[in-house]
């Protein structure tokens, strides 16, 4: 096993992406990212090579020159041979697809974190899967919550007309 190099910083512009990389980063992903670095901090360096060739943290790459970011943390693995560096690429973006979740567990910690007022979306988790999560059914109204003990029941046949009161425009609800 060779030696990690230390943490150092890199401009951004001395960066070179490797030609071959088969992950993708759509834009809404590399947002998600830049979303990340912008209220955690750049958290994960990037792993390079001796030339400055990316191994790991493409998207990272990408979301920082989407915040403009002139430098960013890096870790040199001169270690690996080129054969290495290729199968580590594949390696370090097919391995965490590997993992799974804990629903009880990441339901809690995401309710606990709700309840600290965090923005949820920064987990990369989609509204739909909060939902699911956090036990809310479509319209994001809790399906586990009781309803109030003096909650009136709505006769939903009931015939109600509108208008707009700005533009008139007219239409039925109900039966």
């Amino acid at each position: 096993m060779g030696s990690v190099g230390k943490l150092e910083q890199v401009p951004t512009s001395d960066l070179i992406p490797y030609a071959r990389n088969a992950r993708t980063h759509s834009d809404a992903q590399v947002a998600q990212i830049a979303g990340s670095i912008q209220e955690f901090g750049f958290c994960n360096p990037v792993l390079i090579d001796g030339q400055n060739g990316i191994i790991a943290g493409h998207g990272r790459v990408r979301a920082a020159d989407l915040l403009k970011l002139q430098t960013v943390p890096c870790i040199r693995l001169d270690h690996l041979t080129d054969a290495q560096k290729r199968a580590y690429i594949l390696a370090d973006n097919r391995i965490a697809l590997s993992s799974g979740w804990d629903e009880a567990m990441l339901a809690n910690e995401l309710q606990d974190l709700h309840a600290d007022e965090i923005d949820l979306g920064l987990t990369g988790f989609d509204a739909d899967e909060l939902s699911k999560l956090l036990g809310l059914g479509e319209s994001g109204i809790d399906q586990q919550a009781d309803a109030p003990v003096d909650f009136k029941e709505v006769d939903e046949t009931i015939d109600t007309d509108h208008e707009c009161p700005k533009c008139g425009y007219k239409w039925s609800g109900g039966k």
